[in-house]
């Protein structure tokens, strides 16, 4: 269904009329916005991939049912 959606001829017609509709200068101008919010948005996604705080230490082991019976046995050991 949409085989050869986007050949180098669709592209040229769909540039020429978007050039028709708009003109040369406000199309440069959402060239440039488009350009400024794509950089925006990679920015915003590297920081989001970086860890916070790299000097934290890292977090502490997940407690396992070993250790929680081994934690209360030393606060409260079970009675005879």
């Amino acid at each position: 269904m949409f085989e050869g959606l986007l050949q180098p001829t669709h592209l040229i017609l769909i540039l020429v009329i978007l050039l028709v509709i708009f003109g040369p200068g406000k199309l440069a101008g959402l060239g440039q916005t488009l350009g400024s919010s794509i950089r925006e948005f990679r920015g915003a996604v590297g920081t989001i991939n970086e860890p916070s705080n790299p000097t934290a230490p890292p977090a502490a082991a997940p407690v396992t049912e070993t250790h929680a019976v081994a934690a209360l046995e030393t606060v409260a050991p079970a009675s005879p």
